[in-house]
C-alpha cells in the first residue's frame, strides 16, 4: 500500500516573512516563543522576524539552541515557553532550531517524557493533533524540515531520538530567500549537500510514491544547477531561490523515506558532527553500494545531475564535494576507526534503514563506514 500525503500550507518566496503575522493570526496564535539559535541573532536575522511580529517584545525568545539539539535545551524552551503563556512556537534557523521547536510544540501538549515518542519505541502513535501549532522560517537551504515530519534530539544519555508524525509538520513554512542571502559558502556547500542527499536517497527509497519520486529529481536538478553558483556568491538571488525551493523539496519526499547514507549520518551526529557534511562524505560510498539494487533509477538519477550516460553517479558526487572544499573523509572529521563497530551497530537499528534500496547489515554498514574512512 503507497501512503501519499502532502500536508503543508507555505508561503514561498522572496519577502515572505513579512506574512508571520497575519499567519500566526490565522492559527489563533498569540504569543509565540521564538526557537532560534546564536548564530541567527547575531546574523541580524532574529531581529527580522521580530520586526515582522511588530517589535521585540511581541514575542518570547529562546536562542540557545545547540547545534544538534539535545533533550537539555528542548526542556529549558519548554520552561520558558510555560512562563511566557506562549501558545504556538516560531522556529527560525536550520534544522536544529526546528527540530527543538517542534520537541517543544510537543512536549507543551503532550506529557513527557520526550523518549517516549520516539519511532523505535512505538511513540508516533502517541502523538495527536492537539500538538501547538508551529510556524517555520528556514534561514539555510538543506534541511527541510519546515516540511518535514521528525524532530532529531540527543537525550541525557547520548542516544538520538527521532519522533515522526504527521502532525510534526508545521502548520505554516515561511520560506524566504531573502534570509539566506549572504550565507557563508561553507556553510551553503555543507547545508547544499543536505539537500541533495534527501532528493538522492528519497528516489531511491524502495517505497512507492510516484509524486515524491518526481519531486526528489527535481530536488536534485535544482541543486546539480544552482549550488555552485551560491557558494561562488552569497548574494546571487536567482541561485538563492534555487536552493531553497530544492531544499523544501528535499524536505516534501522525506514521506517517502531515506537510506543508508542517514542511518548512519544520525548516529555519527551524535559525535557533535554538521549533519550536512557527515551526508556529503557518506554519500558516494552508499550510492556506490546501492546501484546494483537501483539499476534502473540511476539513468534518471544521471539526468537529473545533466551526467551523460553511463557516468559514475558516486564520482561526480565526489567531484562535486571536492569543488565545494568540503572534507572528503571522516578520518578528516575527526572520527576515529574504533566508532565504526558501535556507529554501524546503531545504523542497522536506525529507522531509515528500513527504506534503503538495498538491504543493509551491521556488517555491511562497517564496510561502507571503513570506505568513507579513506
Amino acid at each position: 500500500m503507497a501512503l501519499i500525503a502532502y500536508l503543508s500550507r507555505i508561503q514561498f518566496d522572496f519577502g515572505s516573512v513579512g506574512l508571520l503575522a497575519a499567519e500566526l493570526d490565522a492559527l489563533g496564535v498569540r504569543r509565540p516563543l521564538l526557537a532560534t539559535d546564536a548564530g541567527v541573532a547575531s546574523a541580524g536575522l532574529l531581529a527580522r522576524v521580530q520586526a515582522a511580529l511588530g517589535g521585540g517584545d511581541a514575542a518570547a525568545v529562546f536562542a540557545e539552541t545547540p547545534g544538534n539539539p539535545t533533550e537539555e535545551a528542548v526542556l529549558a524552551a519548554l520552561a520558558l515557553y510555560r512562563e511566557a503563556g506562549c501558545d504556538g512556537v516560531v522556529a527560525v534557523g536550520g534544522g536544529s532550531p526546528m527540530d527543538l521547536g517542534k520537541a517543544v510544540a510537543l512536549l507543551a501538549t503532550h506529557p513527557g517524557p520526550l523518549e517516549g515518542y520516539g519511532v523505535l519505541q512505538g511513540g508516533t502513535a502517541r502523538i495527536t493533533g492537539a500538538l501547538a501549532p508551529v510556524v517555520a522560517i528556514p534561514t539555510t537551504a538543506g534541511t527541510g524540515s519546515e516540511v518535514g515530519r521528525a524532530c532529531s534530539i540527543t537525550l541525557r544519555r547520548g542516544r538520538k531520538v527521532a519522533c515522526v508524525s504527521p502532525h510534526l509538520i508545521p502548520r505554516v513554512a515561511l520560506c524566504d530567500p531573502d534570509l539566506t542571502l549572504g550565507l557563508p559558502p561553507r556553510l551553503t556547500a555543507a547545508t547544499g549537500m543536505d539537500a541533495l542527499s534527501h532528493g538522492v536517497e528519497a528516489f531511491l527509497s524502495s517505497r512507492v510514491n510516484p509524486p515524491a519520486d518526481a519531486i526528489a529529481l527535481d530536488c536534485v536538478r535544482r541543486v546539480c544547477r544552482s549550488l555552485e553558483r551560491a557558494c561562488r556568491d552569497g548574494a546571487d538571488r536567482e541561485a538563492r531561490w534555487q536552493m531553497l525551493m530544492a531544499a523544501l523539496e528535499g524536505g516534501l519526499t522525506f514521506q517517502k523515506g531515506l537510506g543508508a547514507v542517514h542511518a548512519l549520518s544520525h548516529p555519527l551526529g551524535e559525535l557533535g558532527l554538521h549533519h550536512g557534511t557527515l551526508n556529503a562524505v557518506l554519500m558516494p560510498a552508499v550510492l556506490r553500494f546501492n546501484e546494483s539494487h537501483a539499476a534502473d533509477k540511476y539513468p534518471a538519477l544521471r539526468a537529473a545531475m545533466d551526467l551523460p550516460p553511463g557516468e559514475d553517479v558516486a564520482a561526480h558526487v565526489s567531484a562535486l564535494r571536492a569543488r565545494l572544499g568540503l572534507p572528503g573523509s571522516l578520518r578528516e572529521l575527526g572520527v576515529p576507526a574504533t566508532a565504526i563497530p558501535a556507529i554501524a551497530e546503531a545504523a542497522a537499528g536506525d529507522h531509515l534503514s528500513e527504506t534503503n534500496p538495498r538491504p543493509t547489515t551491521v556488517a555491511d554498514y562497517a564496510r561502507l563506514l571503513a570506505e568513507s574512512m579513506a
